[in-house]
């Protein structure tokens, strides 16, 4: 089975959990602070992944880490997890467990790329726009900025995007006086 299968599988029981002991914003909010530390500490995703180090030393890593900074229940899960052999998938599974809530809580992530920094205004249109689009509750909007557009933007949520950029538009015409 894939990990992200396996991964998928230990966010959903995660969130199960989380929801039955009425703890399901904390433990979104331990995922994320789970995936930022990992993002942040490749050494640490790299010690879950070897399956040399003994698994008490991984739990003592992620008590060490976590024991003050998460809820009870996601250290008894981290434990869990590394005791049945699966350290490795721990941060696909924080990654699932985000993106399982989100769909839960109709939050989406809408990635913007654009030439120059988005306006407050502009800002406020595109997360009108999905919201309005999509039905979706809430939208979070992860900002690029990459001068070689031009001007215009690239939006992209899920697996849809939609290029209204001048570089592109550039390319295009370009194409079509090269026929």
């Amino acid at each position: 089975m894939s990990e992200i299968k396996v991964a998928s599988r230990y966010a959903k029981s995660l969130i199960d959990l989380a929801v039955e002991n009425n703890a399901l914003a904390d433990s979104y909010n331990d995922m994320v602070l789970f995936e930022k530390v990992v993002d942040e500490t490749p050494e640490l995703e790299a010690i879950l992944k070897n399956p040399i180090v003994p698994l008490d030393k991984k739990t003592g890593i992620l008590n060490g880490i976590f024991a003050d900074k998460v809820g009870k229940l996601t250290l008894t899960f981290f434990k869990i997890v590394v005791n049945k052999g699966r350290s490795a998938i721990l941060f696909s599974t924080a990654k699932q467990f985000i993106e399982q809530y989100n769909k839960i809580k109709g939050i989406v992530t809408a990635d913007v790329t654009t030439a120059t920094a988005l306006s407050a205004t502009a800002k406020q249109e595109i997360i009108a726009i999905v919201k309005k689009e999509l039905g979706a509750n809430e939208v979070i909007v992860n900002e690029k900025i990459d001068e070689k557009l031009i001007g215009g933007f690239i939006l992209k949520v899920g697996d849809k995007q939609f290029d209204a950029s001048i570089a592109s538009g550039l390319s295009k015409l370009k194409k079509e006086f090269a026929h």
